[in-house]
């Protein structure tokens, strides 16, 4: 017999590249925080990507604010060229046709997130950003959405395009996880993602064949 398809309740999506176009250059970010000589280090001893805000959390409170403010403004440029990812309107309609709840989980700021909603008019709830801690690749941001709407989170899939934060977020939550890799640079992950992408209009068909979305 063949083995029932696990059922799928809800979506949690990552903002920046996967709902949106990726508009910000984190390198020039980094170097801007770091300076040059730290943001060589931080790279060499972090091949997978830098985490830049666990890095910063150890600092004392003139450095972070410092920090916070350069990667403001980096998100505010931004914000100004922010644009939809090709395939996520359609999706979105998708998930609402057959009633899927759909979240939102990003280490971008909540003005951000705010301004995805308010430009574009898709609607995502709960949407977490950097301001609920502790924020991905910790499990709890997607714990906390599972709970808001009473499902398990193997009745959930987390879907973005970093392996580091949003496929390990959604390992370590229990929920299915879509890696979003658009030019296909993630071979080896120590994160190995239930499904990879090249774009959002190939998830309809994922859900479609392995889930129960009915």
């Amino acid at each position: 017999a063949m083995a029932a398809k696990p059922r799928l309740r809800g979506v949690v999506f990552d903002m920046d590249g996967t709902l949106t176009v990726p508009v910000i250059d984190f390198p020039a970010m980094y170097r801007s925080v770091l300076g040059e000589e730290e943001y060589r280090r931080a790279r060499s001893e972090n091949p997978s990507g830098i985490d830049i805000l666990h890095l910063i959390e150890k600092w004392s409170v003139d450095e972070k604010k410092k920090a916070y403010d350069i990667i403001e403004d980096f998100e505010k440029n931004g914000m100004d060229r922010l644009q939809i990812m090709p395939g996520a309107v359609q999706l979105c309609q998708f998930l609402d046709s057959r009633n899927i709840r759909r979240g939102l989980i990003t280490r971008n700021a909540k003005r951000a997130v705010d301004l995805f909603h308010e430009r574009f008019g898709v609607i995502f709830s709960p949407a977490l950003s950097r301001e609920f801690r502790p924020y991905k690749p910790d499990p709890a941001p997607l714990l906390h959405i599972c709970s808001v709407w009473g499902v398990h989170p193997n009745e959930v899939m987390m879907i973005g395009d970093s392996p580091k934060d949003d496929v390990a977020c959604g390992k370590r939550a229990g929920a299915f996880s879509c890696l979003l890799d658009e030019t296909g640079r993630y071979d080896e992950v120590e994160f190995k993602p239930d499904y990879r992408v090249s774009s959002l209009v190939e998830i309809h068909s994922i859900l479609e064949n392995h889930f129960n979305i009915t």
